[in-house]
């Protein structure tokens, strides 16, 4: 019981998000996350209809506390890339969220266990320093701290599903 719960809190677990990748790129993101894990990868790409030319593909990882950031930082700055990497919280850690857009670059966030972006209080104190009495100054920081361009800007790329046909299965018997 206390080497299950010794693994589990060592261990992460998350979602790496390709949005969009140029099919030239899609091989060498592969390699870039392999190399992050420590394990040859393969994607299941599929075309990115928000973006003619681009593929998109989710990865499931598992791996040592951290391997979100690996993930992350082994793909930031690669121009043409939007990504999203998710790290769920375990026993005594927080989870974390990356985004990364060509745009933007990357941003970071804190989760807790059910998926919430956790905003520490030193950014909320200094959101609301900068603000000062000014409501829509507050509400632009907020935005910032929360990562809203990010989501802003992925959302279409993450509706690209919506887009595949559905399949309905039925219980029988």
């Amino acid at each position: 019981m206390v080497a299950t719960q010794a693994r589990q809190a060592t261990t992460a677990r998350g979602i790496l998000y390709v949005h969009s990748a140029p099919r030239a790129l899609s091989p060498h993101v592969e390699w870039a996350v392999g190399r992050a894990l420590g394990l040859p990868v393969n994607f299941d790409w599929s075309d990115q209809p928000v973006l003619p030319g681009a593929q998109r593909a989710e990865f499931q990882w598992e791996g040592p506390r951290g391997t979100g950031a690996a993930l992350a930082s082994s793909l930031r700055g690669w121009e043409h890339l939007r990504f999203e990497v998710t790290e769920d919280a375990g026993l005594g850690t927080d989870g974390g969220r990356w985004l990364h857009t060509p745009a933007l670059g990357i941003f970071f966030a804190q989760t807790d266990t059910v998926g919430n972006v956790v905003i520490p209080e030193d950014r909320l104190r200094n959101a609301m320093e900068v603000a000062g009495a000014n409501a829509l100054a507050l509400h632009r920081e907020l935005r910032l701290v929360l990562g809203q361009a990010w989501d802003d800007e992925l959302e279409p790329f993450r509706h690209a599903s919506d887009f595949n046909a559905v399949v309905w299965l039925h219980q029988v018997g």
